[in-house]
């Protein structure tokens, strides 16, 4: 029998290379999606697990903060590059899960960067989806950042002429490479962290401190 929707935990997963690494984590804490959620040909978004009082929605990564922060979700797995970017007081983030390590890094073509001191900057034109963060780090300094808002493909933004440099997540710099593109500037180290609704946490705090100290016991376990 499924519970009143009321009781319903629902857990909200992002797409993608960090959906991969959060599997055993969810197999240590004893949770096990429906079958359907590992056929690549499903158009489902929500699943049901082995335990009837939980859910799972698999939505994008910057979406997982959203559906946390209204309450569409009581738990997620985030980057912090989301929780960095959108900074929802509505969201509590106990726990750095060390999975989907990488780094947000500003990137510009190889060719402008022999002799290119970013410290002598005062105005940037960046393309990057990540407007916050970009105008956060370099205000910082006294920089003003003219942000152009994309959603990937940031890469293919210098050599079309639309902004000189990136900012993006880079983890090994293959991309970068690949693109003619050399990181110049480190911003931030991310990782994914374990995240949860506040005022769920208030409400039903048993409940869902339990699952935050079977993820923190999974996380010791994996270490």
């Amino acid at each position: 029998m499924t519970p009143p929707a009321n009781d319903l935990l629902v857990l909200a997963l992002p797409k993608g290379r960090i959906l991969d690494e959060v599997r055993p984590l969810l197999h240590h804490v004893g949770i096990e999606p429906e079958p359907d959620f590992d056929n690549p040909k499903s158009r489902a978004l929500r699943f049901a697990t082995n335990r009837p009082d939980v859910q799972i929605i698999r939505v994008r990564s910057f979406d997982v903060a959203t559906f946390v922060a209204f309450g569409a979700a009581q738990l997620g797995v985030c980057g912090n590059d989301v929780l960095m970017e959108f900074d929802y007081p509505e969201i509590y983030t106990p726990l750095d899960l060390g999975i989907g390590k990488c780094r947000i890094a500003v990137a510009e073509p190889v060719a402008l960067s022999d002799g290119d001191d970013p410290a002598r900057w005062s105005h940037v034109r960046v393309a990057t989806k990540y407007p916050e963060i970009t105008r956060r780090h370099f205000a910082a300094r006294g920089v003003q950042a003219e942000c152009i808002k994309l959603n990937g493909a940031m890469e293919l933004a210098p050599s079309l002429g639309l902004a000189r440099r990136i900012v993006d997540l880079v983890s090994t710099g293959t991309t970068l490479k690949a693109n003619g593109l050399k990181e110049i500037e480190h911003i931030a180290d991310i990782s994914s962290r374990l995240v949860v609704n506040r005022a769920a946490f208030k409400t039903r705090h048993g409940e869902i401190q339990g699952w935050i100290d079977r993820f923190q016991e999974a996380i010791q376990n994996a270490a």
